[in-house]
């Protein structure tokens, strides 16, 4: 946990560190969207070890890739967590007159907080989007709306996050779900359906493979587990052994909010930069500060509208999103957004005795007014002027330049050891879980589904 930005990035670099100086001639890749994919059958599920725990995480991934292929497995992005300390919530629920319980009154602030961010979330995909461009292994044998920009290349010329948009994990099925987030018990309600009836395509794939006997997917429902709903926030509770997220969420409530919607930054080395940490801050407090109405069905569906319209076209001069039932100039209502988080920023510098979080509301301001400044523009603009237009030559020059960047910065042989050391207990703890197991992976597998697993595949 960390209180500000400056000390998020400085052990994200450390652990970046310690990863470069193990992985040898390896690279880690800058962009979130992959190059060079072989055919979808070679390209390798995540594999943790042997136990029970460990065969059910590689298990649901095998389901992800009958269901969205194994490439959208090779996507990647920031998450980054926010919550707010106890004692923010006492004062603000003095603040509101709220006397009876402070966990239902932060449930509830967190879950307004939620529905401002996906009215709003749009606006990071504009701001922070770096992924305008594909390499064309990834869309191979789809049906796609990208361009082709050079030999191995895929666009949109306005694009912010393709990532974002449909060519990320979007499907049918999926769409048909319009999640509540107006209480825990709405958001518990609209996920349950989806994760106890049986989905017809999923129901025919089969939970088995009568040829071989290996596991097609944990179960044929909509979705096999929560975090197979994709979402640009979460809700999120740290669980214990034994328990699901939702009942984790019902039990003990909302713990803090995880975001899903930032691509990497190819033009950092550990993938954001501490500016972009502080305003997602502010926005997150104008999120949970501001009135924030109940969603509805209608709203639901605006709201992937405007992703999607901002993923594919953010960039467009004139584009219109939808709000309230109305057409708004994206930068209209941009700039009103950043407006509305001025105050807050100025109250965060005067309590740390800044101006940095006022200057990243001051920076979003000229990505709006110039949207040649965004990182989505910029990738476009270094990709056609030292890389022919190659996404996958973008790319890998990128990563080698922050395996240089990094591997230059001072690292103490103590801090690696330190790290080691984490990485051997971690297997040593491994090697003892799979020691000990005596239940069947198939009665594991139906004591999770049914909510009484010991452990968390997810």
């Amino acid at each position: 946990m960390h209180l500000d930005a400056d000390s998020c990035a400085a052990e994200l670099t450390e652990i970046h560190q310690a990863v470069m100086h193990d992985i040898g001639t390896e690279l880690l890749w800058a962009s979130s969207m992959p190059c060079g994919l072989p055919e979808e059958s070679r390209i390798p599920l995540a594999r943790y070890g042997s136990s029970n725990v460990a065969r059910a995480k590689t298990v649901y991934r095998q389901g992800l890739s009958h269901r969205y292929g194994r490439k959208m497995q090779t996507i990647s992005g920031v998450h980054y967590n926010f919550s707010l300390p106890s004692e923010a919530w006492e004062s603000l629920a003095r603040l509101d007159g709220q006397v009876s319980s402070l966990r239902a009154f932060s449930d509830a602030a967190y879950f307004g907080l939620i529905r401002n961010f996906r009215r709003h979330s749009w606006l990071l995909l504009y701001l922070f989007g770096a992924s305008p461009a594909v390499c064309s292994s990834f869309v191979e044998g789809r049906d796609h709306p990208l361009q082709k920009l050079s030999a191995g290349s895929y666009y949109l010329p306005w694009a912010t996050s393709l990532r974002m948009g449909p060519l990320g994990y979007q499907s049918d099925a999926q769409a048909s779900l319009a999640v509540s987030f107006n209480s825990i018990e709405r958001y518990a309600q609209s996920l349950n359906r989806a994760l106890n009836e049986p989905y017809p395509a999923y129901e025919a794939l089969g939970i088995i493979d009568p040829a071989d006997g290996l596991y097609r997917q944990l179960n044929t429902t909509l979705l096999q587990i929560e975090n197979e709903f994709y979402s640009t926030i979460r809700p999120k509770r740290t669980i214990r052994t034994g328990e699901r997220p939702l009942r984790a969420l019902a039990e003990r409530g909302v713990e803090y909010v995880e975001v899903r919607c930032l691509d990497l930054d190819p033009f950092e080395p550990i993938g954001v930069r501490a500016g972009t940490m502080r305003f997602i801050d502010v926005f997150l407090l104008q999120c949970l500060l501001a009135d924030s109405p109940p969603d509805t069905p209608a709203e639901i569906a605006a709201i992937s509208a405007n992703q999607h319209s901002v993923a594919q076209r953010g960039r467009e001069p004139g584009l219109a999103l939808q709000r309230d039932g109305e057409a708004v100039g994206l930068a209209d209502w941009a700039l009103q957004l950043l407006d509305s988080m001025e105050p807050i920023a100025v109250a965060m510098d005067e309590a740390g005795q800044c101006a940095l979080h006022r200057q990243a509301i001051d920076e979003a301001r000229q990505l709006i007014k110039d949207p040649g400044q965004t990182p989505s523009a910029r990738v476009l603009d270094e990709m056609a002027r030292e890389h022919a237009n190659s996404f996958s030559g973008f790319s890998l020059a990128r990563s080698l330049k922050h395996r240089q960047m990094l591997t230059a910065k001072p690292f103490s042989g103590e801090l690696l050891q330190r790290f080691r050391e984490m990485a051997r207990q971690s297997l040593a703890k491994q090697a003892r879980i799979e020691a000990s197991e005596t239940l069947s992976f198939e009665a594991f597998r139906q004591r999770y589904i049914s909510g009484a697993s010991p452990v968390d595949p997810g």
